[in-house]
């Protein structure tokens, strides 16, 4: 089992740097479509003690950082309008139009690079259990990220587990997983990762009472009701600098 953090010499050389452009007037949702038809997602930019500062950046850049190696947990450069030196930053939220799948608010946070973070990594399961291999076990990982703590360098990009060794009924909880004294796994330690279990399932016997008693008891007819339901859609949205995903 390793920790593992790949990040190439060119990302680490060459950190992707965001042009953020301040945005200025009213915040309301005709202004976000207005940044949006121009071809720019709105955002805002908090934290390291700094005020919030709504800004403008390039989808096609978040797009990339998201889609990259170390995903949401990536620490680029934020260049804000025409400030000599850039911020260093995460992206901490985004919201997404369910039917294109585009990418319509984001939220990024300064980071200061010797404070402690909280952050979710992806746990990646090598190999393939003996229990699959030779006896026709499932395996199920049930935790597919983990909640750690650490510094921003030391943010792995995913957590690698071998599962080779793993028999029939074997289980990897986080107690199990790779540790070092950079980070600080958050979840219980006896939380399940992974676990191979049988294809075949028991199914528990039913009572004979209960069988008797379901007989004897007539089916109450559906009825099916009709009519008109108004569902009221919440469409109080919050400050562009709380969007959720």
């Amino acid at each position: 089992m390793l920790l593992h953090r790949a990040r190439t010499r060119k990302e680490r050389e060459m950190p992707e740097i965001v042009i953020a452009k301040p945005r200025e007037g009213k915040f309301n949702k005709n202004a976000a479509r207005r940044v949006r038809v121009a071809g720019k997602i709105p955002a805002v930019l908090y934290g390291a003690g700094h005020e919030a500062v709504a800004i403008e950046v390039d989808p096609k850049q978040i797009s990339r950082i998201l889609f990259s190696e170390t995903g949401h947990n990536t620490i680029f450069d934020v260049q804000l309008g025409g400030e000599g030196t850039a911020a260093k930053a995460m992206i901490v939220d985004w919201q997404r139009e369910p039917i294109k799948d585009q990418l319509i608010h984001i939220d990024l946070k300064r980071i200061a690079l010797d404070k402690v973070l909280r952050v979710s990594v992806r746990v990646k399961l090598l190999g393939v259990p003996v229990g699959v291999k030779t006896k026709g076990g499932i395996l199920d990982q049930v935790l597919r990220e983990v909640e750690i703590e650490c510094l921003p360098a030391d943010i792995p990009s995913h957590i690698d587990v071998d599962v080779s060794n793993l028999d029939l009924f074997d289980v990897i909880r986080v107690s199990d997983l790779p540790h070092s004294d950079k980070i600080e796994y958050l979840d219980t330690e006896d939380a399940t990762v992974a676990h191979v279990v049988s294809i075949r399932e028991e199914v528990a016997p039913v009572a004979e009472a209960e069988v008797v008693a379901a007989a004897g008891t007539p089916a109450e007819p559906e009825v099916a009701k009709k009519g008109k339901t108004d569902v009221a859609a919440d469409t109080a949205k919050k400050p562009e600098g709380g969007a959720k995903k």
